[in-house]
């Protein structure tokens, strides 16, 4: 068939996005956030996102509407993001979707925001059309994939078995005196700090743990590292450098993402890795795949930072993959489910 026309809509957590693709050609790219009513309160507060989606909703789908010169009423197919995330915040952008296909007679999909983190890739890079890796780090979830078909076949290697690495930053942020959300600014004040300054420890890398958790992730040790570093050094009378300690965390999580990352592409004869997720504009993270993906042989590639995070455009994208292989839609009474696992790509 020819490329697939697809509106997608993603409304999981704090941004309301609306996206419109032919293919892998992107023709909107509509967002609109309700972080700023979120800071105050040092995180996500479900009810004011849900709130917030119900007032973005519509006029985002109108600047869609205008950016791409497109109307529902022209595509081929609506996607959705039915899970993971919030409920309540999911369940404005299924009704929105639900409510957009039944009027207009369109085929629903619903599909997994996780595995939309890496199709999104295909708008940036083109379409990768052998197995792939995948680095998730997005929010609430750090997780190594092994991708087969974007559509159809994603493998979960491993995954954060407690904090994942979004919310190690923003606890960390917390402690450093830093704003919510807490990656974007420890990103930035690291770079004037010092990387080598504090020693902090690397969860699941040695001994029996790597052996049990080969590609699993823990980041809440690393947290209490870092609060009783800070604690001790208060005690002692001892001021700290913030971006010295904001570094070296940094670094800690940095290393043990893509050393645990380039280890899975290798033993699955892999040769590209993707890094999505909102994770993925940290400028140290990118640095360190793309020194060790060098070494390895392996090709990184991250989408630019407009579409790493969470938006329409990458539900968008997995939506029209999964309508070029021509897989039934979802049914009209689609649940949001908020724990959807990563190897569900299209809900029933």
């Amino acid at each position: 068939m020819s490329e697939p026309l697809v509106m997608g809509i993603e409304s999981s957590c704090d941004e309301t996005g609306v996206g419109i693709v032919r293919g892998t050609e992107l023709l909107a790219h509509a967002l609109s956030s309700s972080m700023e009513q979120h800071v105050r309160f040092g995180g996500v507060v479900p009810e004011v996102a849900s709130r917030a989606h119900l007032e973005a909703m519509v006029p985002t789908l109108e600047e869609a509407y205008r950016e791409s010169g497109i109307r529902v009423q022209d595509v081929d197919a609506i996607a959705v993001t039915c899970g993971p995330g919030l409920t309540g915040a999911l369940l404005v952008g299924v009704a929105a979707a639900k409510a957009l296909a039944l009027a207009h007679d369109k085929p629903l999909y619903g599909v997994n925001h996780l595995a939309a983190h890496v199709a999104v890739d295909q708008l940036e890079h083109g379409r990768f059309d052998r197995r792939v890796g995948a680095l998730l780090v997005s929010g609430g979830h750090t997780e190594i994939l092994l991708v087969d078909d974007i559509a159809t076949d994603i493998t979960l290697l491993g995954q954060s078995i407690d904090d994942a690495a979004g919310e190690a930053f923003d606890k960390v942020a917390r402690l450093l005196g830093l704003p919510y959300p807490g990656g974007p600014h420890v990103d930035r004040v690291a770079r004037g700090g010092d990387p080598t300054a504090v020693r902090f420890p690397r969860g699941l890398t040695g001994g029996r743990d790597l052996d049990k958790h080969r590609y699993d992730f823990s980041f809440s040790g690393l947290k209490s590292a870092v609060a009783r570093h800070v604690q001790h050094e208060q005690r002692m009378g001892r001021g700290f450098v913030v971006a010295d300690v904001a570094a070296s965390f940094q670094d800690a999580v940095c290393d043990v993402l893509t050393r645990k990352a380039i280890a899975a592409c290798l033993a699955h004869d892999v040769d590209t890795l993707i890094i999505g997720g909102g994770v993925a504009a940290n400028a140290r993270l990118r640095h360190f795949a793309e020194e060790r993906a060098a070494k390895a042989g392996i090709e990184i590639r991250v989408p630019r930072m407009g579409l790493c995070t969470d938006n329409g455009a990458m539900v968008a994208a997995l939506g029209a993959e999964v309508v070029r292989r021509g897989l039934p839609p979802s049914s009209l009474d689609l649940p949001a489910d908020s724990s959807l696992p990563v190897t569900q790509i299209v809900a029933a």
